[in-house]
């Protein structure tokens, strides 16, 4: 069972070898990079690959590490019992599985995608040590362990938000996925528009790269973006010329509003291009 990329997602040798080693050794992949990059693809890719279930996992600020076990519905409960209901006989009636719950009681080994982990509490990491490791943990209103019936594939994303706690780190697989060179974004893009004219994907990327390289840029632009810049261009014709026949006196590139994300970006290279023809 390895994992070596799919039709829909290129990945590097050093990400391949990254995803097969975590399933080697049965430890949670974390995988960070710039946002864009394809970490929370990633998981899905891998299931797809493998032919396994997705379960995702997407982390918001309010979200608890015990949501993932489970949670007690109290007030379900009390309700019933002022209803006179015969089922609050039975407190696993208000039992409510999470996703690690629910990864762990597949009858066959699903891929589990902790999605954004850095969004959360400082201490939801820690909160979650045991029970990565163990693949068990305790239902203390029915006192009733959980164990896995066979170990998810787990994919932890992070966007570098927050710094993860050591003990947590240490029992992680880790892999930076480094933004994509040109040789490897241009396969990218193939693969998104296998039909996308040469000279206008190489115009398309001169520019993407141009503008990376900018210093001072707040919000460099991400995979993701150029995928959608570039489905605007092939819906016109005319920025795609425009994008050929570019100089360097030009403001913005045509519909930067894909490519750049704020005011003061928009400003920086504005001042750039004033600067460059005065240069002229």
């Amino acid at each position: 069972m390895k994992f070596t990329g799919t039709d829909k997602y290129v990945a590097t040798d050093d990400l391949q070898m990254a995803v097969n080693a975590a399933i080697t050794l049965q430890r949670p992949l974390l995988i960070k990079g710039e946002p864009g990059t394809g970490k929370t693809l990633l998981a899905e890719e891998v299931a797809a690959a493998l032919g396994k279930r997705l379960i995702p996992w997407h982390i918001k600020s309010t979200t608890k590490a015990q949501q993932g076990l489970y949670e007690y519905d109290a007030v379900s409960r009390l309700r019933d019992s002022q209803l006179g209901d015969e089922k609050v006989k039975d407190i696993s009636n208000y039992i409510i599985p999470g996703k690690l719950w629910e990864a762990f009681e597949s009858d066959e080994q699903v891929v589990l995608l902790i999605d954004e982990i850095d969004k959360a509490d400082i201490e939801f990491p820690n909160d979650l040590l045991q029970e990565l490791d163990r693949m068990e943990f305790y239902v203390y209103e029915t006192q009733k362990f959980v164990k896995a019936k066979y170990r998810p594939i787990i994919v932890i994303t992070s966007n570098n938000e927050k710094e993860l706690p050591d003990a947590f780190l240490r029992r992680c697989f880790f892999h930076y996925i480094s933004f994509p060179d040109q040789g490897t974004m241009q396969s990218i893009v193939d693969v998104h528009f296998p039909g996308l004219q040469q000279q206008v994907v190489r115009d398309a990327l001169e520019v993407f790269f141009d503008v990376r390289k900018v210093p001072g840029l707040k919000k460099k632009p991400s995979t993701s973006e150029l995928i959608d810049w570039l489905k605007l261009l092939m819906a016109d014709e005319l920025s795609a010329k425009m994008l050929h026949q570019k100089d360097n006196s030009s403001a913005l590139p045509p519909l930067y509003g894909a490519l750049v994300k704020n005011e003061q970006d928009v400003h920086l290279l504005q001042k750039l291009a004033f600067m460059a023809r005065r240069r002229g």
